[in-house]
């Protein structure tokens, strides 16, 4: 009856592991891209394929349409590294915290198919697709489980709303500025 947790997750008794706690389909699938942002992010972690508990990675597609957004986000407890398929993407991220009198460098990539990036673990990044077509990149990321903060969504779009005082200061806007975008609707893309 006893249970083993590991990274949130109870351990399968062996004798009852199969196949199938290791297999996922569907990743052949494009991502419903008709949103506000224009892109469909369709996971692949412990959540939903069981055999990937304690391995320590998990998979991704992304689908964009022309001029679709990953907005920025962050993946708290994984690095993650895109490759395009098809289409072309402007990719960046933002480092945090720099040193005195520094600013936050961003580096930022153009990328073409077969092309590769890397988001360190916990950096804010985004992929935006500035193509007249469809675009298609599949990302790995170093976390059975490595979650996703959209910027946006957590400060804008929370529940209950974060003061607006201390978002008009912390982004140095009027009020009315941080009133309008608390009334969004926030999409999640995930």
């Amino acid at each position: 009856m006893a249970a083993v947790f590991v990274n949130g997750k109870i351990c399968k008794d062996p004798k009852q592991v199969m196949a199938n706690d290791f297999f996922k389909s569907g990743l052949n699938i494009p991502g419903n891209t008709s949103n506000q942002l224009g892109s469909a992010v369709t996971a692949v972690n412990v959540g939903n394929l069981p055999g990937l508990n304690t391995l320590g990675i998990s998979l991704a597609r992304i689908d964009y349409a022309p001029y679709g957004l990953n907005p920025p986000h962050t993946h708290p407890r994984g690095t993650e590294i895109l490759a395009v398929l098809e289409g072309t993407l402007y990719v960046g991220f933002v480092l945090s915290n720099p040193g005195p009198n520094m600013k936050n460098k961003l580096f930022t990539k153009i990328l073409n198919p077969g092309d590769v990036f890397v988001f360190p673990i916990g950096l804010i990044h985004f992929q935006f697709n500035v193509g007249k077509t469809n675009a298609v990149a599949f990302a790995g990321l170093s976390s059975q489980n490595p979650g996703v903060i959209t910027i946006a969504n957590a400060v804008f779009g929370s529940d209950p709303p974060i003061n607006p005082d201390v978002l008009a200061k912390a982004f140095q806007v009027d009020n009315k500025v941080v009133d309008y975008l608390q009334s969004q609707f926030w999409w999640d893309n995930n």
